[in-house]
């Protein structure tokens, strides 16, 4: 190819770097519930959020899905997935050009709590928290579920102290793409799966332990993929894990605190952010967000503190896709609370008064 004009000089000189867009206009913002709760809602809460100043504005609701109470989007942001967390377990898909329903279909487990869509955006992964199994359904070019294609059940090791059985409480995709991932609370076990990408099969290629009653129940990867951290729901603990892709092998490191000043809590779910420099974690109970450092590229975690959430049990929490505001879902204050995150220092600061929506277990903006 030619050099560019200017020769040398003109190769050497500093290129200009855009500013990064400013985000304009409302955003969707779609809120899981109970349905089958008292005072919980009739569906999926429609809403939107500024971008900038974080305010949430209700717009109805997403009726047909019973008891959504986790969400997840296609990676092309044209379908909603819903789990409706029954004892007749099923997963939910809903088109978001017309608020459709495509499919519905069940989960082969009882109390679905989680899922994910795998980045291929050809599987969807969901967890049975009340059987303790995991499944995968294919997902058509309409963004439909198809008839699941696998269901494990987690059998052994035995469920940990003051645990009557298995408790699937997620089920993700390593960031490598090679591996799914299974936490299960009450085996106190996270599974690590080869998922076959022609068939949507699962063989499980690694084990790693929890100290007994930790009951896990989320894991999030640093973003440079090779360490994750736990939220370990039952003794109130976190944890640093080291992960091999090759392998897909994780193995959890030393317990440590939560920020929770020794109360009653139940560390619920951790963000990290798209840097890898913070992480945050939701803590029910002490109803907080705790605030962590990662250091060692991404090897070690520091509690910098905690930021009350403004709302009672916070059970999930979610980044903006920008990163720059984090949604935290009040299960037992039925609100929303929005934070902007300071990428520089890690900080949190409310924008307003939370957003009220029953029973809320999950907010997912887009």
């Amino acid at each position: 190819a030619a050099p560019p004009a200017g020769g040398a000089a003109a190769r050497s000189a500093p290129r200009a770097v855009a500013p990064p867009r400013e985000p304009s206009g409302p955003r969707p913002l779609y809120i899981g519930t109970y349905t089958s709760a008292e005072g919980g809602g009739t569906g999926i809460g429609l809403a939107s959020y500024d971008p900038r100043s974080g305010l949430i504005t209700g717009s109805g609701t997403l009726t047909g899905v019973p008891d959504p109470s986790y969400l997840a989007v296609h990676p092309d942001g044209r379908t909603l997935y819903a789990v409706d967390e029954r004892q007749d377990g099923a997963v939910t898909a809903v088109r978001l050009a017309d608020r459709r329903v495509l499919a519905t279909r069940s989960t082969g487990g009882a109390g679905p709590c989680h899922l994910s869509v795998h980045p291929t955006g050809r599987w969807l992964l969901s967890a049975d928290y009340g059987s303790g199994s995991v499944a995968v359904h294919p997902i058509d070019a309409s963004g439909a579920p198809g008839e699941r294609t696998d269901l494990v059940t987690h059998t052994s090791p035995p469920p940990g102290p003051g645990q009557q059985g298995p408790h699937a409480h997620q089920f993700l995709t390593s960031p490598d793409g090679g591996h799914v991932l299974a936490v299960d609370l009450g085996t106190d076990t996270v599974y690590t799966y080869r998922l076959d990408p022609a068939r949507g099969t699962l063989t499980e290629v690694g084990r790693a332990g929890t100290r007994p009653g930790a009951g896990p129940r989320h894991l999030t990867f640093h973003p440079g993929g090779r360490y994750a951290y736990l939220a370990n729901e039952v003794d109130d603990t976190v944890a640093v894990c080291a992960y091999d892709p090759r392998s897909g092998r994780l193995a959890v490191g030393e317990p440590q605190p939560s920020g929770s000043d020794g109360g009653t809590n139940y560390p619920a779910q951790f963000l990290v952010t798209a840097d890898g420099r913070y992480a945050f974690l939701a803590n029910r109970g002490h109803n907080s967000i705790a605030r962590y450092a990662v250091e060692g590229d991404g090897a070690r975690l520091r509690l910098l503190g905690t930021v009350p959430v403004g709302g009672d049990f916070p059970r999930q929490i979610a980044f903006s896709p920008d990163g720059r505001l984090l949604f935290a879902a009040n299960q037992r204050s039925g609100t929303v609370t929005v934070f902007r995150v300071d990428t520089d220092g890690g900080g949190l600061r409310r924008t307003g008064e939370p957003f009220a929506s029953p029973v809320a277990v999950c907010a997912l903006p887009l």
